[in-house]
């Protein structure tokens, strides 16, 4: 109901003169200084636009950028949430552009099918995850370790996996088995380089799942459901 009265109130402000989407553009950051309007597109709903901001945030705007509201834009017939879809794709990440040297890789069965995985050794959700994971077969997983700010001890878990002879195993020992590596953690480790990929991805919680088509998953995700996704991705 609050959509709809949204909608409807926005259409009886709009005055009717269409001033074009890069009119909307230009308003909206004249307004809205350090604002960056990435694009501005016609909705199914007449005289409602859809405007993107900073990349990610998904707003609606009357034909002349003097009204805005957020909230899902929902296709009563097909039942779509239209928002949820652009969102999705906005999130989006071209696998080809990961630095994969800056994870450590598992390969099982045929390791066809590949997806990565940001995660923090002290996530409790993520070391959920890697049980799912261990369900799986013929898939390559890349493990981006991505300690959060919240768990302290995580930085120096993480630098330990790292700098141990098999990072798979260490890492496998840590998150199934509770066994934090022994050694030194002062080689040379890409922690540092993963927090910078994951601000620059928009990764604001453990465990993130990017599947080899780009599709980004947040959080746990059951083994069933990820095999399910691996195999719509076409891998």
């Amino acid at each position: 109901m609050r959509i709809l009265t949204s909608l409807l109130l926005t259409l009886l402000l709009t005055t009717g003169c269409n001033a074009g989407q890069g009119e909307i553009k230009k308003n909206l950051e004249a307004r809205f200084p350090g604002a960056k309007v990435d694009s501005v597109s016609k909705t199914p709903v007449a005289g409602i636009y859809e405007v993107v901001i900073g990349g990610s945030e998904i707003v609606y705007s009357d034909a002349n950028g003097d009204h805005l509201f957020t909230g899902d834009l929902l296709e009563t017939a097909s039942r779509r949430n239209l928002t949820r879809e652009k969102a999705d794709k906005l999130s989006e990440v071209k696998f080809d552009t990961l630095p994969l040297d800056q994870s450590f890789k598992i390969v099982k069965g045929d390791g066809k099918r590949k997806l990565a995985v940001f995660s923090d050794p002290d996530c409790p959700y993520c070391k959920k995850l890697e049980q799912e994971l261990s369900k799986l077969d013929n898939v390559t997983i890349y493990t981006f370790i991505y300690p959060l700010p919240m768990h302290a001890d995580s930085p120096r878990k993480s630098r330990l996996v790292w700098c141990s002879a098999d990072r798979a195993k260490a890492w496998n020992d840590l998150m199934l088995n509770g066994t934090v590596p022994e050694g030194k953690d002062d080689c040379a480790n890409p922690v540092e380089a993963n927090l910078e990929l994951g601000q620059k991805l928009n990764i604001q919680g453990t465990p993130a799942i990017i599947l080899g088509n780009g599709k980004r998953l947040p959080g746990l995700v059951p083994a069933d459901r990820l095999n399910a996704m691996l195999d719509e991705a076409g891998q």
